[in-house]
């Protein structure tokens, strides 16, 4: 028998998706702006263009980590108060901020003739890209959602220790960073810009992971019981073709 949704269940999606659409258009008018003022205040930053996109990005790895691990010490402190799929949802977003954040590192490391020179915040960015790929991994790998989402938060806390590293790390080594930011700072139109695609940045990821746990949501809801994929799969089922009882 086939299980309707209640008018009740569907407005909060049609409300959900309404807050995607709009923290997308909102990202999309800031980038605009951001590039539109971003295109005449290149000059003070000569060889260090490239943090109008390196910046907001290495700042969103971290932002997101940082709900990662509000979402994994939730869960499992208890009772949990954020969605279960909220570290599903963060892990692809973190991950592709992570590799926008050092592949613009990297690049600004050739132009100035080095290539990876071990430079401390892109170690530690690594670091961070190496934990959200985990987190993708485990809920992949494991059959049963319940064990899957322990050990992602298992991890996530684990990896915590990152987050002081990264913020120390200008005190411990001094690279290109640090002349790169002396460049930065005295410009306060860069910096401006930099604000602007750095907010852009984050009401697109919002965007992203929203709809991805709404995603999320009709998934489970698809399957009887309120089963997700993985549980489905341990039974011996597929997302659209769940075991029979």
């Amino acid at each position: 028998m086939t299980v309707l949704p209640s008018v009740s269940a569907a407005c909060p999606n049609r409300a959900l998706r309404g807050l995607v659409r709009a923290l997308g258009l909102a990202a999309i008018l800031l980038a605009a702006l951001a590039a539109t003022i971003g295109w005449r205040s290149m000059e003070p930053l000569a060889d260090y263009t490239i943090v109008y996109v390196h910046v907001p990005a290495a700042w969103l790895s971290l932002l997101l980590y940082g709900v990662a691990v509000a979402a994994a010490a939730d869960h499992l402190l208890g009772p949990a108060r954020l969605p279960v799929g909220t570290l599903p949802a963060l892990a692809p977003v973190g991950a592709a901020a992570s590799i926008v954040a050092l592949c613009t590192g990297l690049a600004s490391q050739q132009a100035q003739g080095s290539w990876w020179a071990l430079d401390a915040r892109l170690v530690t960015e690594l670091v961070l890209l190496l934990l959200f790929a985990g987190l993708m991994a485990l809920r992949r790998g494991l059959e049963e959602p319940e064990r899957a989402q322990r050990a992602g938060a298992v991890l996530v806390l684990t990896g915590a220790l990152n987050i002081p590293i990264v913020y120390l790390s200008v005190d411990w080594w001094h690279g290109l960073h640090e002349r790169a930011a002396a460049s930065v700072a005295g410009s306060s139109l860069v910096t401006g810009v930099m604000a602007l695609m750095t907010l852009a940045s984050c009401f697109y990821a919002g965007a992203v992971v929203l709809a991805r746990l709404e995603a999320f949501t009709r998934e489970r809801d698809r399957e009887p019981g309120g089963r997700d994929f993985g549980s489905a799969r341990a039974e011996g089922g597929s997302a659209r073709k769940p075991a029979k009882e």
